[in-house]
């Protein structure tokens, strides 16, 4: 099993491709196989390193407090075990939350950021989302209640409506969820306590930003907010939601692989 020691904590992960490294950061819904789609695109370009956060997927699951900024160490912490020193950092929503931490502990390890569908902190439409969905598991204790009250907040209401097919794949991924509820939790808590908004000024490296003009758990205006990093540049996916990358998929492959290239040194 491809898992590596972090602490007191397994990380499952892939590894494939080679050239510039490249660390994909998944969010607080699944696990490193929410990259599948963009996968071998990734890893024909560049040494490609997606892998599960603890408390998700085939990682250590436990029941213990965690933040944003712990799992920042854990990344780097991968990256050391992997022997990989610098690397562009790609995170989708809690995943961007996490790569934020990294470019502020270390910021020579990050050679670039992209912030998909993400937050420095969350509006308080995104609170307010978040904290219902939490507590529809909480309430239930059932995945499959807790995914067919979130996934309407995935994505948008043309998707959902043109498209019952993927919609019922992405209820069915997430009510089948095995994960221990207790770490969905602790991260979905993690998530409402991230703030970086005051520190992005200090982020200094080339960083993209992506947004879902209709996504209502990082909205436009934390993708707004996250445009003060300075020197970054934001694409948006104006009639898309939180999941842009499954309604959008071709423009944003071509958006993340335009970016990667340009940042990649010669």
């Amino acid at each position: 099993m491809p898992t590596v020691r972090v602490g007191d904590n397994e990380l499952y992960h892939v590894d494939e491709g080679e050239g510039f490294p490249l660390v994909l950061i998944h969010g607080l819904a699944g696990d490193h196989s929410a990259w599948a789609p963009q996968l071998p695109a990734l890893a024909a370009r560049h040494r490609t390193i997606a892998f599960d956060n603890r408390g998700a997927g085939r990682s250590t699951q436990r029941d213990e407090p965690v933040s944003t900024e712990d799992l920042a160490r854990d990344t780097l912490a991968l990256m050391d075990a992997l022997g990989v020193d610098q690397a562009h950092v790609v995170g989708r929503s809690m995943g961007g939350a996490v790569a934020q931490h990294m470019a502020l502990l270390a910021p020579e390890r990050v050679q670039s950021l992209a912030l998909l569908a993400s937050f420095a902190r969350l509006d308080p439409v995104g609170r307010r989302v978040l904290t219902n969905m939490r507590q529809v598991l909480e309430w239930t204790r059932s995945w499959e209640a807790h995914a067919k009250h979130s996934v309407p907040n995935f994505v948008s209401t043309r998707f959902f409506n043109e498209q019952p097919d993927a919609v019922a794949r992405i209820e069915a991924l997430i009510g089948g969820e095995t994960r221990l509820q207790a770490c969905y939790v602790r991260q979905n808590h993690a998530c409402l306590e991230h703030d970086t908004l005051e520190r992005l000024g200090e982020i200094r490296c080339p960083t993209l930003v992506c947004g879902g003009g209709r996504d209502p758990i990082c909205s436009p205006t934390a993708t707004e907010w996250l445009g003060a990093i300075p020197g970054s540049e934001t694409v948006m996916f104006e009639g898309s939601s939180h999941f842009f990358l499954l309604e959008e998929p071709e423009r944003f492959l071509e958006t993340l692989l335009g970016w990667l290239e340009r940042q990649t040194p010669a």
